[in-house]
Formats: C-alpha cells, sequence, structure tokens
C-alpha cells in the first residue's frame, strides 16, 4: 500500500456524512466582508465563495470552524485566481472521467 492509501481513507471518513447533499446557495451568507460571496455550501462546514482579496477576484474554496458562535475560515482551503479558475473549468469533463474510472 502506498503512503497515499491511508489519507485517502481519511478524507472519505472525515465525518462529513452529507458530502452529496445538494448543494445550498446563497449571498453573503454568514459574512461581514462585503467582498466576499458565499456560491455554495459544500458540506456542513466546506464552502465556495467568492472574494477580491487585494483588488483580486478569487475562488476560495475552504473548511470553516465555528468560534464563539461565529463561522470562521479555517487553514484548510485553497484561493485560486482566475486563471487557476478558469483552467481548472477547463479540466472538469477530464476530471469527471477520472472520477468514474476510480469510482
Amino acid at each position: 500500500m502506498s503512503k497515499w492509501g491511508k489519507r485517502k481513507q481519511s478524507y472519505a471518513s472525515d465525518g462529513d456524512s452529507d458530502d452529496h447533499a445538494p448543494s445550498k446557495k446563497s449571498s453573503n451568507k454568514e459574512s461581514e466582508d462585503p467582498d466576499n460571496i458565499v456560491v455554495c455550501e459544500i458540506s456542513r462546514n466546506r464552502r465556495v465563495s467568492v472574494r477580491n482579496w487585494q483588488g483580486k477576484v478569487q475562488v476560495d474554496i475552504r473548511e470553516f470552524y465555528v468560534k464563539d458562535g461565529k463561522q470562521m475560515p479555517g487553514k484548510k482551503g485553497i484561493s485560486l485566481t482566475m486563471d487557476q479558475w478558469n483552467i481548472l473549468r477547463e479540466h472538469v469533463n477530464e476530471i469527471d472521467e477520472a472520477v468514474a474510472e476510480n469510482a
């Protein structure tokens, strides 16, 4: 077994039982930052948002946690520049095919 085998298993069982739940769409949900638009919630503590960071638009996919009753962004996540986002979008079909082959 490769060293990556255990890590994949931990992602598959990370405690989110609603991985296949329909995404919830909202605008500025629980966000005090006017430059942050929550596009959808992937699961209970993961969300996709679009934000303006230092004058540049980014797509942010991130885990959140609750601190003092407020949703706070965690370290686990990725912010994609528009160039990176467009490259990812161009390869969605290839990614879907790879997922289907490995499912």
